[in-house]
């Protein structure tokens, strides 16, 4: 999948680097269950039609992931770029934590390879990164507890909180895998988790699945402020 979606890439004149970030560069990557988060560098910014064009016919099951950075804007940590996530097309910035899986793990498909395009991070660069996360985002999903009602949240939100927590007090990433295994849950909770890390088909009790990924949420987002 990687290398078909690579040479579809590398066939469009202005891409010209094409790395691998997320669990795939962390060795953390679950077929079927993780998703193929992708940076793809280019001479120019692409349009929305284009990245779609890109994009077209690729099984969103896949969960092909891909952010695209003009060249000109690799510094640039506050510009939003065209990312495809999740079979839609929206506008992001390219993360602090993504950054830090790519000059740390991150490897390249096609292209230079992430340590000659992104500068170093330092583990003070890794907290700043966690915490901007927690800070904001999660900050905003703490203030609407009814959104954990939705199972992927609440379990996005519990492995999300344990890898933010790992970062502000090591200054280093922590994979999904590992964090499952640092949630703050109960031990009924986090076999349950962990099933659905394996990609078994196992279903927690919504309300109570809710109240402790909000709860967790609230906490961890209030250690980062």
């Amino acid at each position: 999948m990687l290398d078909d979606f690579a040479a579809r890439l590398a066939a469009h004149d202005q891409v010209t680097d094409l790395l691998v970030a997320g669990s795939l560069a962390t060795g953390d990557h679950i077929p079927g269950v993780s998703d193929l988060d992708l940076v793809a560098i280019t001479s120019a910014e692409l349009g929305d039609d284009e990245v779609r064009a890109l994009h077209a016919g690729i099984d969103p099951a896949l969960k092909l992931g891909c952010v695209y950075v003009p060249a000109s804007a690799v510094d640039d940590r506050s510009r939003r770029h065209p990312t495809w996530t999740h079979d839609l097309l929206v506008q992001r910035i390219l993360s602090g934590v993504t950054r830090a899986e790519l000059v740390r793990h991150g490897y390249a498909v096609f292209g230079r390879p992430p340590a000659e395009l992104f500068p170093a991070m330092t583990d003070d660069d890794i907290r700043d990164a966690a915490r901007a996360e927690l800070t904001g985002y999660w900050s905003w999903a703490a203030r609407r507890p009814w959104i954990f009602l939705d199972p992927t949240m609440a379990d996005l939100s519990l492995t999300s909180m344990a890898r933010g927590r790992y970062a502000l007090r090591h200054g280093a990433l922590l994979t999904k895998s590992r964090a499952v295994e640092r949630a703050a849950a109960p031990p009924w909770l986090i076999a349950q988790l962990t099933a659905r890390r394996r990609g078994e088909q196992i279903t927690s009790p919504r309300l109570r699945t809710a109240w402790v990924a909000w709860r967790d949420a609230r906490r961890t987002v209030a250690l980062a402020q």
